[in-house]
């Protein structure tokens, strides 16, 4: 007896749409890779192109916090501060989307976007050194898993620059907490907490040095000055240790203010070393050579032997590449473009010149009545 073969169904195939579905899901890129670009275009500062990837993530994955918080940085950076604000604020509790623990970046941003609440950006900072102090001390998980040995550094610093940002809250005349009775303490406390986290870190010593200014303690604000630069001063300049252009900025700042005038010089060839088209350090380098000029005018005429009109010219000089430098970038900083504009008329009232060109010409003067713009809006320089 033949044995009877089993009949077997063939099976359906799926409808069209779905197998149109499933092919362009499969075609369509993965979220990683996604956020990889996105981060990626954020870098580049191309961050209108960022926000659309943070969209199309958002679309797929609408619970992706990185992505959110990737959405919130291109709103922030484009000028959209109200959806930005929006954004970050879906990262936090009470809202339903919040992950756990929330990022800490969003609380960072927040507290940036709360100029007009000081204790609103208090709140925000010390919301972001307690999450991620706790990431520190191993008890919660970073929300974005990275490399053990840079993560932990990368936290220290971000918890430094968030107990920074609340003394400089504390130390802001705009607001009224600088009159207040505790003011000193807690900034002393703050920027001992930062020490404690990390005891070379050149922007809480920066910052500690300002406080110390403050209270008309000149010497020890030099020393920690001078502890501050120590740590990087002989670094190559595109040495990924050296401190961002600003902090070096502020640190500028802090030597002009105690007529050290020769590490400012140095802290600001590195800084053009890196970005020769950085308007505040033509700012301030043209301001350190007016100082010299006026305070060899009483010595005698010269400084460490360099005649004040030298001093002068070397001014008038670059604070006629900072003025160029700022129209041409359409810079936003007014106050420092009408410092400028001071500085360049004392040395015009005492007949200092730009220096020659090298075909022995006097250097071309820019005068604001000569720039106007076209009904483009484009600067014409004609």
């Amino acid at each position: 007896m033949g044995r009877t073969r089993t009949k077997t169904r063939k099976a359906r195939p799926p409808p069209p749409d779905i197998v149109e579905q499933q092919e362009e899901k499969a075609a369509q890129p993965p979220v990683a890779a996604l956020l990889a670009k996105a981060q990626e275009l954020i870098v580049q500062c191309d961050y209108e192109l960022a926000g659309k990837f943070a969209q199309r993530i958002l679309q797929r994955a609408p619970g992706n916090a990185e992505a959110r918080e990737m959405l919130g940085v291109t709103q922030l950076e484009t000028g959209d501060l109200d959806a930005a604000k929006q954004t970050f604020l879906s990262l936090l509790p009470p809202s339903a989307t919040a992950p756990t623990p929330p990022p800490p970046a969003a609380h960072l941003y927040l507290a940036q976007l709360s100029d007009d609440d000081p204790q609103a950006a208090l709140q925000h900072y010390r919301a972001a050194v307690d999450i991620l102090t706790a990431q520190l001390k191993g008890k919660v998980r970073a929300p974005v898993p990275v490399p053990a040995d840079s993560d932990e550094q990368e936290t220290k610093r971000t918890i430094v620059r968030a107990l920074i940002g609340q003394v400089e809250i504390w130390m802001d005349p705009a607001y009224d907490l600088c009159f207040d009775p505790a003011a000193e303490a807690t900034c002393e406390e703050l920027l001992r907490a930062a020490l404690q986290v990390d005891a070379d870190n050149t922007e809480a010593l920066q910052a500690l040095a300002s406080v110390r200014m403050s209270q008309q303690r000149p010497d020890d604000a030099l020393e920690l000055l001078q502890r501050a630069w120590a740590s990087w001063r002989d670094l190559e300049t595109d040495d990924a240790r050296l401190p961002p252009i600003p902090a070096r900025l502020g640190l500028t700042k802090l030597f002009l203010e105690l007529e050290q005038f020769t590490p400012a010089l140095r802290v600001l060839q590195g800084v053009m070393a890196a970005d020769d088209e950085e308007v505040e350090a033509w700012y301030l380098e043209g301001w350190c050579f007016f100082l010299m000029a006026e305070q060899a005018t009483d010595t005698g005429g010269a400084l460490d032997g360099i005649p004040w009109a030298e001093l002068a010219r070397d001014a008038r000089d670059c604070l006629e590449t900072c003025r160029m430098l700022h129209i041409n970038q359409g810079h936003p900083d007014v106050p420092l473009r009408e410092h400028v504009k001071e500085l360049i008329g004392k040395l015009e009232e005492k007949g200092i010149k730009m220096s020659p060109d090298d075909d022995g010409e006097d250097g071309e003067e820019w005068e604001d009545q000569d720039v106007s713009e076209d009904s483009d809006g484009d600067v014409d320089m004609s």
